[in-house]
């Protein structure tokens, strides 16, 4: 997902994307969701939130 995409979710989710990078965007996201922000954070790649949004991405990022 591109970053412009991020930032209109979070814009439509009332969150103002300021000069956040895409991982600060989305675990700002996660946590105004309510869920654990734990996006860039599987190990080895592995992660058991199948339902995720971000899923595609997180298993990639690596910043």
């Amino acid at each position: 997902m591109k970053l412009t995409e991020v930032c209109a979710i979070a814009k439509s989710r009332s969150i103002a994307p300021a000069k956040l990078s895409k991982s600060e965007l989305i675990k700002l996201i996660q946590r105004r969701e309510g869920n654990f922000d734990c996006f860039a954070t599987a190990v080895n790649g592995e992660c058991d939130q199948t339902n995720c949004l971000w899923r595609a991405d997180c298993v990639v990022a690596d910043d």
